[in-house]
């Protein structure tokens, strides 16, 4: 493995040997390099002031960009990318980008102080060529906070970049920053050493396996959405990090004859639209998990590693009944997702063992419905996330009932007796009100700041009532529309 980070920063390579291997992107960009356009809001990847423009090979070889959050990616993780700042984006001549342009002809910034990360997403978008729609607008920049401008302007700006004149040569655009950045790749991965700390970062799942066998111990790293908060905020030494992000063979969603297998490597963007082709229902849940940034990095399997009771992936891959692949070494077994949440804090992997990848069936014949219930719309935690898929004869008679919730229990969880409740039943408005006052026996939820018990009591039993509701003929959706062609 090599020892040195290569990665492209504007039109420049860099090779860094001597690198803390937590160390953000964040504070790289900033004391090291001294470009200060970069700033810090919130160092938890939810305001957006410290979105770059981040690129990497496609499996065809071409640059794909997306706008990350700096604040919560480790420098390491740059290893064989492209890296774009606020600081790259003027023209030969001098003058601005047309996504800093439209900022400016709209009057989007008063202080300033969030106007880089949002015109750092927005040039991500105007890089793919393709002018958002109002609601496409509307994902785009739900990543990037502003308190004093108001957000019609910059909206206004995501249109109107589109209309100005293209820019002309700009240096880390020019086909010899990639050709260099492609010339200077290696296939032996990464090896990194920084006093206690170590940090990998393999290029194929064998390899994984085998590092995870040696350092069973290790923390690892998909997107960083959640380890690069142990990071800035818990203030954590992690003293092995093994990165997954590389690993080739770990990216790809397919449809195989099992279902849609979703990698450990595969992000929340990768899946969505794979996902929501199927159960728009479960890609309307991937679009709300977080921003677009987030999601850029964020991994479906991380969501599920990580055990947390109110991820948002558990609640609709345990009612699909999705399968967990775990690898230990050479060896592989599986499990039903909702048997790998034990307890609290408890999952069932063990030492050196890894997520290797989950398997969603795919049956167009059941019915399916995800809700999420947070304080904000977007970019908030779940309150209460619940999924449903039900069996139904000819006759609407509930063949067989999966009803999961998040943030109900410890754990992600079935309400068993609800099911039990619709089992064999014509699915009418009595047996749904039987259902739900079975959920009573269900769960014992916890009153905490995002809601007491019995708000998520009452929350939950109407949830099943909405999904209801929206079975009915001639009904529509009750609830706000999706975007990027995926509607609920």
């Amino acid at each position: 493995m090599s020892g040195t980070v290569r990665f492209v920063l504007g039109s420049e390579l860099r090779e860094l040997s001597d690198v803390r291997p937590t160390q953000t992107v964040l504070e790289y960009l900033r004391t090291v390099e001294k470009r200060c356009g970069t700033k810090e809001g919130c160092a938890e990847g939810d305001c957006g002031a410290c979105t770059v423009a981040l690129g990497e090979p496609d499996e065809a070889g071409e640059m794909h960009y997306r706008a990350v959050n700096a604040c919560i990616q480790f420098v390491p993780t740059l290893h064989g990318r492209h890296l774009i700042t606020i600081e790259d984006l003027r023209q030969a001549d001098g003058s601005l980008h047309p996504a800093q342009e439209a900022m400016v002809r709209t009057h989007g910034s008063q202080c300033g102080f969030c106007t880089p990360g949002f015109v750092m997403s927005l040039y991500a978008r105007y890089r793919t060529g393709e002018p958002p729609d109002a609601a496409e607008t509307d994902d785009l920049l739900a990543g990037n906070l502003c308190r004093c401008t108001g957000y019609g302007p910059i909206i206004a700006s995501a249109q109107q970049m589109f209309e100005l004149p293209e820019p002309q040569a700009i240096a880390c655009e020019q086909p010899e920053v990639i050709e260099a950045l492609r010339e200077d790749s290696d296939a032996t991965g990464l090896e990194l050493r920084g006093g206690a700390q170590s940090y990998y970062a393999p290029q194929t799942a064998d390899g994984l396996a085998s590092l995870l066998l040696e350092h069973p111990d290790a923390t690892i790293l998909a997107g960083g959405t959640d380890v690069g908060l142990w990071v800035t905020k818990l203030h954590r030494d992690l003293e092995c990090v093994i990165y997954i992000g590389d690993v080739s063979d770990l990216k790809a969603v397919q449809q195989t004859q099992r279902g849609l297998e979703i990698p450990a490597a595969a992000t929340y963007a990768d899946a969505h639209d794979a996902v929501g082709k199927h159960y728009p229902d479960f890609g309307e849940l991937i679009r709300r998990i977080g921003s677009t940034q987030i999601r850029n990095l964020g991994t479906v399997c991380g969501n599920v590693a990580n055990g947390s009771p109110i991820g948002d992936m558990p609640p609709a891959l345990i009612a699909l009944g999705a399968t967990l692949v775990l690898r230990k070494g050479k060896e592989r077994r599986e499990m039903p997702v909702e048997e790998f949440f034990v307890e609290y804090g408890v999952q069932a992997i063990e030492p050196g063992e890894f997520v290797e990848r989950i398997i969603l069936p795919l049956d167009g014949q059941k019915l399916f419905k995800a809700y999420k219930i947070s304080k904000r719309f977007d970019q908030d935690i779940s309150a209460v996330c619940a999924a449903f898929s039900l069996d139904l004869d000819d006759g609407n008679t509930v063949r067989e009932a999966r009803i999961c919730y998040g943030g109900m229990a410890g754990v992600p969880k079935r309400a068993e007796h609800a099911e039990a409740a619709l089992q064999g039943k014509p699915l009418e408005l009595d047996a749904v009100k039987a259902a739900m006052a079975a959920m009573a026996s269900d769960f014992t939820p916890m009153t905490d700041m995002r809601a007491s018990a019995e708000y998520r009591m009452r929350v939950a039993q109407n949830l099943l009532m909405k999904c209801y509701l929206e079975t009915q003929p001639g009904t529509q959706p009750i609830r706000l529309a999706g975007s990027a062609g995926i509607k609920p």
